[in-house]
């Protein structure tokens, strides 16, 4: 198949990238790297089956000449990262929500089956536990930019759910905290990337406010994995599905098993939300998916264990650590 991949430099985008190429597809990478890397895809950019194209999903004509010929969408193109949206909200809004426009007018036009990333933020901040795909969305206000991320992924939902009931092949994936490699400190899943490169540093894993927060962690592969099957089973399409592992960590315990698994003689230090972002600040207490309609309709759990994820990633970040230190960066 031919395949466009939006976002596709970035940590998910290019992990995606090599699965695909791996299977023998050909691919249209979109990415203006303002998150994403050109290193996460440096590997790909010499073969014939893949074509890069450094360019914001904003620009309309080139969306409209690479999506006329393809045959599958994976929008994953969007500004993620707290700090990123909290610096720029403007910018977050409008790549994510028109960018997601743009891209799926123009699958309507040319009957592409899209799959839109969307992420768990989606349920703001619920504290239901687990959170299933159909329960209620609970967002905190306006004026708190924390929320605009939330807001403007519902809205990219609510897209996808109105071109399909068009016709439109779209399928939707809610990501839970993903992790692995190529993680970026200022972007997705900075509290893993964070940790690590504290730990390694010999330095204070600071934690925000008392640690007892938790999140669900799932491991790159298994990302990969659900993404996959939500694209090609059409018993997905006009669906949404949390891609994700339930196993539920507070965030202390998550700096500690880092700690532990680096050897790392760091402190652990707590940090006011306050002191790291500003007053206005709020964050959820507790997210976890209910993954039964992902494993009923898809056939996907995730596999990878906590410790597994984070010894094959915790690899990565000392190897790159080191080519970066031999001057290979």
């Amino acid at each position: 198949m031919k395949i466009l991949i939006t976002g596709g430099a970035g940590y998910i985008g290019s992990h995606l990238a090599d699965t695909l190429m791996a299977q023998g597809h050909e691919l249209y990478v979109v990415d203006n790297l303002s998150t994403g890397k050109i290193d996460n895809i440096h590997h790909l950019l010499e073969n014939e089956r893949f074509h890069f194209v450094n360019d914001s999903i904003l620009n309309e004509t080139l969306m409209e000449r690479i999506i006329s010929r393809v045959d599958l969408i994976y929008h994953l193109a969007a500004v993620v990262g707290v700090k990123h949206v909290l610096d720029n909200p403007f910018q977050g809004i409008l790549t994510n929500v028109r960018g997601t426009e743009i891209v799926l007018e123009l699958a309507y036009k040319y009957w592409r089956k899209v799959v839109i990333a969307s992420s768990s933020e989606v349920y703001g901040k619920s504290e239901k536990a687990p959170l299933a795909e159909e329960d209620d969305s609970i967002l905190g206000p306006t004026a708190v930019g924390r929320w605009s991320y939330a807001l403007a992924k519902a809205i990219d939902e609510h897209l996808a759910f109105i071109y399909n009931d068009k016709g439109l092949p779209v399928s939707i994936v809610r990501y839970f905290n993903s992790y692995g490699p190529r993680l970026d400190p200022r972007g997705y899943g900075s509290v893993i990337a964070k940790f690590i490169n504290q730990a390694l540093a010999g330095k204070p894993l600071t934690v925000f406010s008392d640690g007892q927060q938790t999140r669900c962690f799932t491991y790159i592969g298994d990302t990969i994995r659900g993404s996959i099957l939500a694209a090609t089973l059409k018993e997905a399409e006009g669906q949404s599905f949390n891609i994700g592992n339930d196993r539920e960590t507070t965030v202390l315990e998550l700096a500690q098993l880092i700690k532990g698994l680096v050897g790392s003689p760091s402190e652990i230090v707590h940090v006011p939300y306050a002191e790291a972002y500003n007053a206005n600040f709020e964050e959820t207490r507790r997210r976890v998916p209910d993954v039964r309609k992902a494993e009923r309709v898809l056939g996907f759990r995730a596999e990878v264990p906590l410790e597994e994820g984070l010894r094959r990633t915790i690899d990565w970040f000392q190897k790159a650590q080191s080519s970066k230190s031999k001057g290979r960066w």
